[in-house]
């Protein structure tokens, strides 16, 4: 059986190519080597190195693991989705509103 392969939008690729480059660049600034990095998020170097190049082909677990080994920058991850500003709009369009309050007896 053949594995799937996900399409993924030039918007998507663009940014998980930003987002590659920021965790390298973050790694940089840490002064940590890669073959540290791999080591503490428990992955091989060519996989640390797809993760900064932003292959959409890497787990989202090991981008948040690499995240990890970079002193708890997994936290970030809580931040994704979290003011759905939109969803939000669409749920109030769909909440019913009674015209009438219930009758207590």
């Amino acid at each position: 059986m053949a594995k799937k392969s996900v399409v993924l939008l030039p918007e998507t690729i663009e940014i998980l190519v930003q987002m590659g480059e920021q965790i390298k660049l973050a790694r940089l600034r840490r002064q940590l080597r890669a073959e540290l990095v791999a080591e503490r998020a428990g992955i091989s170097r060519a996989t640390l190195v797809s993760i900064e190049k932003g292959s959409p082909s890497v787990s989202m677990g090991c981008y948040a693991a690499v995240l990890h080994a970079l002193n708890y920058m997994d936290k970030d991850l809580l931040l994704v989705a979290k003011d759905d500003v939109l969803g939000r709009k669409l749920q109030d369009l769909d909440l019913s509103i009674r015209k009438r309050v219930s009758k207590r007896r």
